[in-house]
């Protein structure tokens, strides 16, 4: 059984202790986080025996297999390259750094170091968007010509949040990315971006967007069409839609139910899931589960660091595209072997 330590002990850390302690393959050894308040009283709930607010104790403590970095973004890549060096197997969430020169140098920490790489892009565990995935690579629908994927939040983040983000593209839309080459299997030769503050001018006084259109052109010929926005009033609204020579798959959103009602007053159905925690709890557990089996030696990590960097690359020029106003090409270059990440 895998012993984990868990940097970072907000939301998305906390989640993941939770997931952890039910599953029969690892348990959560100690969980470090600057703010210590209440921490003792819910590792205590989860039987967690370890809580510092030093993650260099996680690092130090030998019998520690795998660490989590759930910590805020800027101080993913540095504990990367200690975890790397300290030999631990990382699960890291997104988006590595803001920048593709420090995620490179991260990236090269791991690789010397021989140690796995997951990067937390759960969408790829999704039962809906994995069924898409395999239906395009089993080739039912003939070779990829369009897909299209609609992401919209319920509500937008407040400022603070934004702030500190990275912005739409880095933030929001980099999963968007990361699923389109999933999907694919192609890498994205050229990027173009439309933006607009549409919903909270605190946004725009951040200089980000909350509503943007981004189009994809792909190496193998396929265009893919991405429109994110902060505030769909009905819900959180996750579907996807894959065109080719042969046919076409799409998926909807999960909700409640699927009952429907109809009446003389209309036809009604459960709004959509409210938002990520409860959309994507399977694919949460799911992401946990394959991350232990591929240090097993099961399985390839299924989201490794390779697509960490390139997804972050396509933020990047979608963010360029939108400042010039003019389409960016991209060169790919993987910087190490992808099987080594």
């Amino acid at each position: 059984m895998f012993q984990v330590g868990i940097i970072g002990a907000g939301r998305i850390g906390k989640l993941h202790a939770e997931h952890i302690q039910r599953t029969s393959m690892a348990r959560v050894r100690a969980v470090s986080d600057v703010n210590m308040q209440g921490l003792d009283t819910w590792a205590s709930s989860l039987h967690i025996p370890v809580v510092t607010d030093n993650y260099q104790d996680l690092l130090n403590d030998p019998d520690i297999d795998a660490i989590f970095i759930c910590s805020p973004t800027s101080t993913h890549a540095t504990i990367i390259q200690e975890a790397a060096r300290a030999g631990k197997h990382i699960f890291c969430e997104k988006p590595v750094s803001f920048s593709v020169e420090t995620t490179e140098l991260a990236l090269q920490a791991v690789y010397e170091a021989n140690v796995m790489l997951q990067v937390g892009f759960n969408r790829r565990f999704d039962h809906n968007f994995k069924k898409v995935r395999d239906t395009v690579q089993g080739g039912v629908i003939g070779e990829p010509h369009l897909l299209r994927i609609t992401s919209r939040d319920p509500e937008p983040p407040p400022a603070e949040y934004v702030a500190k983000s990275g912005g739409l593209f880095m933030d929001m839309m980099i999963h968007d990315f990361d699923m389109a080459r999933y999907v694919v299997q192609s890498e994205v030769v050229e990027v173009y971006a439309q933006g607009a503050n549409l919903i909270d001018p605190k946004i725009g006084e951040l200089n980000d967007v909350d509503t943007a259109v981004v189009m994809l052109t792909f190496a193998n010929g396929a265009i893919g069409i991405i429109e994110n926005s902060r505030k769909a009033v009905y819900g959180y609204d996750q579907r996807i839609e894959a065109f080719g020579s042969k046919g076409c798959i799409s998926t909807e959103n999960d909700r409640p139910s699927t009952a429907v009602i109809s009446t003389s007053d209309g036809v009604m159905m459960d709004k959509p899931l409210y938002f990520f925690l409860e959309r994507y709890t399977q694919a949460y557990v799911q992401e946990i589960e394959d991350f232990f089996r591929s240090i097993q030696g099961e399985f390839p990590i299924v989201c490794d660091g390779n697509d960490g960097l390139q997804a972050e690359r396509l933020a990047q020029a979608a963010k360029e595209s939108l400042l010039t106003g003019r389409p960016v090409k991209l060169n790919h270059v993987t910087v190490l072997d992808r099987k080594s990440l």
